[in-house]
């Protein structure tokens, strides 16, 4: 907030002075009527006893106002002297006060403006009661205009304050029709309505009535043009922010923050962006927690498809990874070491199966199921799945930390979700799954620590086939005959 609006807000004396001002604009307006309609001319030889009489009320009305409005600061507004949040009634009594003192002020004003244009008319040569009592009338109506204009700006930087206290809200008495209308009241209906009042005036001269007419239309178009423009800023320079801020949300940036600056439904509507952008990012992290534990391309899927369980029959390769001796370097290591190694090796896993359009379908303890042609279909699924198989071997050979075996396999599986409706998942069910696993058990005594069947070679392209040579016809448990396997050629052989 800015230094006169932080000043007004913080000190003891600023509410008060608030109201003297906009008390003063009504002030102003009468004088002006008085002037620029003749009535300071007909004041007559007694205006020195008439004087005293007319300035009781206005002095004590202008006491009462300024003694509540001090009781109101010291018992609303001590937060601020405090340094702390306010209570939800005294964040309900800030955001109500501009209406509240505008209407004090309304009722402060009614009295005053009878008795002073009854006093005026008793006690000077002007006796047109009508004309008097709507010009003063019409200067009470400007000066509450102006205390709810003035309030209602002074409070507005404690909006945000006051929206984490009682949440997003829109007083009635702060919306945006309500402030365009006060604001077209206060800068043309009023001067306006001044100008009709002057010269309906017979009793006064044609040129006294003309100069009237003339000041109070430059005064309506001075008052107006500001009047718009602060409202029209009011109103632009939030829209500004949350164009901005949408935008940027648009392209991805989710960590947008929109400052609630009203409580009209422009706040409402930068709370509402607010909202969007942590909906957006609650979501993102939703998706990207989802995506690590069943994959990007089975996150995708679910969320773009149905909810019900769905799946096909497919040619996929199945890769299948396990880690040789578990059991005995569990017990060796201590959990945490071996949980830390079993880690990287299977961040080599995931790493070489998307890289090459595979989907790490599950974790299984110490292994691990890669599938190449589900879900996501793939031109040739072979050659991916044995580049994949290299270099994840290669690669734990590297490190030196573990020692796996690699099996991979090819045939018709059944892809697609399992499960109840409370509670599914996506696999993969069939031989060439089984089979991989079998592949694996004996990968673990091969020389190259690879094995592959038969059919997934075939499927594969010619320089893929041309880095593998036969190695055995194995008799695998639970697959009848024998299985021809294949294991890659070492470099430089």
């Amino acid at each position: 907030m800015n230094r006169l609006v932080r000043w007004a807000l913080q000190s003891y004396w600023g509410l008060a002075l608030v109201v003297i001002t906009a008390n003063l604009v009504g002030v102003a307006a009468v004088f002006l009527i008085s002037w620029a309609g003749g009535v300071s001319k007909r004041v007559g030889a007694d205006w020195h006893e008439a004087a005293p009489l007319i300035l009781i009320y206005p002095v004590f009305a202008l006491l009462v106002g300024v003694a509540i409005a001090l009781y109101d600061r010291r018992r609303y507004m001590r937060w601020l002297d405090e340094n702390r949040k306010p209570t939800p009634e005294e964040a309900r009594v800030l955001i109500r006060l501009p209406a509240a003192v505008t209407v004090r002020g309304l009722i402060l004003w009614t009295p005053g403006v009878i008795l002073t244009a009854f006093l005026v008319d008793h006690f000077t040569e002007y006796h047109n009661l009508t004309v008097l009592l709507a010009g003063f009338t019409l200067g009470g109506l400007e000066a509450a205009g102006a205390i709810y204009l003035i309030l209602d700006r002074l409070i507005r930087p404690t909006v945000p304050i006051i929206a984490a206290v009682l949440g997003p809200i829109v007083h009635p008495s702060s919306t945006v029709l309500v402030r365009v209308l006060v604001t077209w009241a206060v800068s043309s209906a009023l001067p306006g309505l001044i100008i009709i009042v002057v010269l309906s005036d017979r009793t006064t001269p044609a040129s006294d009535r003309v100069r009237a007419a003339w000041l109070f239309s430059i005064v309506a178009l001075g008052v107006g043009a500001l009047a718009t423009a602060l409202l029209a800023r009011s109103v632009a320079t939030p829209m500004r922010k949350m164009y901005r801020a949408l935008d940027r949300i648009t392209r991805g940036e989710l960590d947008v923050r929109v400052p609630v600056g009203s409580a009209s439904e422009i706040g409402r509507l930068e709370h509402s962006v607010n909202e969007l952008a942590a909906t957006l990012r609650e979501q993102m992290h939703t998706e990207d927690v989802f995506g690590r534990h069943v994959g990007s391309t089975v996150a995708e899927r679910a969320l773009a498809g149905s909810t019900d369980l769905t799946g096909d029959v497919r040619t996929v390769s199945a890769l299948f990874v396990d880690v040789t001796g578990s059991v005995q370097l569990s017990a060796e290591m201590a959990p945490e070491e071996f949980v830390h190694k079993l880690n990287r090796l299977l961040a080599t896993v995931v790493a070489a199966t998307e890289d090459n359009g595979g989907l790490v379908n599950k974790f299984a303890g110490d292994a691990a199921l890669c599938i190449f042609g589900a879900p996501s279909a793939l031109p040739d699924n072979a050659t991916p799945a044995l580049r994949a198989a290299r270099r994840i071997r290669d690669e734990v050979v590297a490190t030196g930390e573990l020692d796996v075996g690699i099996g991979v396999a090819r045939g018709q599986v059944f892809a697609g979700d399992v499960g109840a409706d409370t509670r599914r998942e996506f696999t993969v069910i069939g031989d060439a799954v089984n089979e991989a696993a079998r592949l694996t058990a004996v990968a673990k005594e091969a020389p190259r620590r690879i094995l592959v069947s038969d059919a997934i070679l075939q499927a594969a392209t010619p320089a893929e086939r041309s880095k593998w040579k036969r190695y055995k016809d194995l008799r695998l448990r639970g697959i009848p005959g024998r299985t021809r396997t294949w294991s890659d050629i070492p470099p430089g052989k």
